[in-house]
């Protein structure tokens, strides 16, 4: 006698959940990570350009923020082909709501001081020092996260924000011997560069997590119904958040650069770089394809996982870009630079380990769950 209908519904959709849990990133995630890291360039470019004569501190934060427009081209398609696949809506169905992008654009205000200030420690300290000072982001990362977004640490996400705020925090017992500073080279350019990366990192560690905040409470747009829908976290979505912080960024800068008459000194600064008129140009439009490619990147990470992870993956690329400065720029490599890469890689594998452990451990519950409910049914 064959089983009955129901009894074979329930014993297929029982052995469909006590399989085994797939627990990885999402190709959205890893995609994310590798523009980041093909971001990692755009800090050595800056350096480069302070490096060979550039002084131009709004000229230098414009180039973090102004490659959006690249965006638009791949983001016109994108919501072109989403809007024929669900049956030839409106691209202005798949548009941002209102209240979402006045936030991004805030957002971008706040994003282009970080990005300043970044410049100004720049400006003063060797790349290598200044990218592990930046790496604290990932310490106020963490604070404003629990306070506005309700992260929940665990032992090996605590660990890690730790140790990937310890190892940078190193740097402040002052600057190594025989270090070369732009400009004095002294101990107050030292610290005022200090404290302005730092200023950087508190500003960026507040921004990221903020994202996800405005994505989480802004992010919903009324049906066709009248009812309220998230947005979905796809790269489009990732796409239009990154281009209305840029231009709200790039607005900043523009009126920082007319202010500053930037746009009457770069002429004669091309003029007189160090690498020459034509690859100062470059210099700026390469900087500006980095950077950009950064900037996704971590977008992708806050809306398509988290700022947590973002604020890793930013103290990964951070030392990356430390190996660069040394390798083209010739900086030096001491100790306790040394000491503070080791203790960032650290806690970068701690993260990683402790979210593969966590995971898979929420998996085996939810399967032992599952096959324990699929027994009671069949019972």
């Amino acid at each position: 006698m064959s089983p009955s209908p129901i009894l074979h519904a329930r014993h297929q959709q029982c052995a469909s959940a006590a399989a085994p849990l797939a627990v990885g990133l999402s190709p959205p995630v890893v995609l994310s990570a590798c523009l980041a890291l093909l971001g990692a360039g755009g800090s050595l470019l800056i350096r480069v350009y302070f490096v060979h004569g550039g002084q131009r501190l709004w000229l230098s934060t414009m180039i973090q923020v102004s490659g959006w427009p690249l965006l638009l081209p791949p983001l016109y398609f994108t919501l072109l082909l989403l809007s024929r696949r669900d049956g030839g809506s409106s691209i202005a169905d798949r548009l941002l709501p209102p209240r979402l992008v006045g936030a991004a654009a805030v957002l971008g205000v706040l994003y282009a001081a970080a990005c300043f200030a970044y410049s100004l420690g720049l400006q003063a300290l060797p790349l290598s020092t200044s990218s592990l000072l930046l790496a604290t982001q990932l310490a106020f990362n963490a604070i404003a996260a629990v306070l506005f977004a309700g992260l929940r640490f665990t032992p090996f996400s605590a660990n890690a924000v730790v140790l990937l705020t310890v190892g940078p925090a190193a740097l402040g017992v002052g600057p190594s011997s025989g270090e070369k500073l732009a400009g004095e080279g002294s101990a107050t350019s030292y610290w005022t560069g200090f404290f302005e990366c730092v200023a950087s990192a508190a500003l960026l560690g507040l921004v990221l997590p903020l994202v996800e905040v405005a994505m989480s409470r802004y992010g919903r747009r009324s049906g066709h119904a009248g009812a309220a829908a998230r947005v979905p976290s796809s790269y489009a979505t990732v796409m239009q958040i990154q281009a209305v912080m840029g231009a709200a960024g790039t607005t900043v800068c523009l009126a920082g650069m007319a202010i500053a008459e930037d746009f009457q000194a770069i002429p004669r600064e091309a003029a007189a770089f160090g690498l020459g008129g034509t690859n100062y140009y470059l210099l700026l439009v390469f900087g500006s394809v980095a950077w950009q490619l950064s900037n996704l990147g971590i977008m992708g990470l806050i809306v398509c996982s988290s700022s947590l992870l973002a604020g890793i993956m930013i103290a990964l690329v951070l030392p990356l870009s430390e190996v660069l400065a040394v390798v083209f720029l010739h900086e030096e490599f001491d100790g306790v630079k040394g000491i503070a890469l080791v203790l960032s890689l650290w806690g970068f594998v701690s993260y990683l380990y402790g979210e593969s452990a966590q995971k898979t451990a929420e998996a085996r519950r939810s399967e032992d769950l599952d096959s324990s409910t699929c027994y009671s049914l069949m019972a």
